[in-house]
């Protein structure tokens, strides 16, 4: 399966969970992404799935990551990237063990990949 194919399915499947499908990004969250720019926001989608999602034990797994206050953040649980929980059942990715750099660049792509549609939502792209 192709990457294309399988983002594909990944954010068809997300658009028909009422929880995830429910996340967008707010005015706030825009005019953060428009004074930081995408390429700052990417790296703070890379912290923080460095951080709060990478180790192979995380002690406040499925709630480490806030609802709001960033839009990485907002983007994480739209995405399903927000606990190990999520990723494993959305993303196939086991728990237990810590995260490659392949499997969080992944993470991060997929984040990244929701703010641009949200953003072209918006016709901002």
């Amino acid at each position: 399966m192709t990457k294309e194919e399988w983002y594909g399915q990944l954010f068809e499947r997300l658009g028909n969970s009422r929880f995830r499908s429910s996340f967008h990004l707010k005015q706030k969250d825009i005019d953060y992404i428009n004074s930081k720019g995408m390429d700052t926001i990417r790296e703070h989608a890379r912290d923080f799935i460095a951080k709060r999602e990478a180790p192979a034990v995380i002690p406040n797994d499925g709630k480490q990551t806030p609802m709001k206050g960033h839009p990485v953040f907002v983007a994480q649980h739209a995405t399903a990237t927000c606990c190990r929980g999520c990723i494993c059942k959305w993303h196939k990715i086991q728990p237990g063990r810590e995260l490659n750099e392949a499997q969080q660049e992944y993470l991060v792509d997929v984040i990244m990949t929701w703010i641009r549609n949200e953003l072209d939502r918006y016709g901002l792209i």
